[in-house]
């Protein structure tokens, strides 16, 4: 298996997302990362919060 099938397609494997913003904050699909594994389940264990412009909230 190649290394770059691995990498989170979400973030191109930095681990950071942007919003319209340019604000970067980690990736929800990998948690930072950049790598998901074979197996590893792309969805969060729980909902997130987010705000009136869909942007999450921590």
């Amino acid at each position: 298996m190649n290394i770059h099938d691995n990498v989170c397609s979400a973030c191109d494997g930095t681990g950071l997302l942007m919003d319209d913003e340019q604000w970067k904050y980690s990736c929800s699909v990998c948690n930072g990362d950049g790598v998901l594994q074979a197996g590893e389940k792309p969805e969060p264990d729980e909902p997130f919060d987010v705000d009136e412009t869909n942007r999450t909230l921590e």
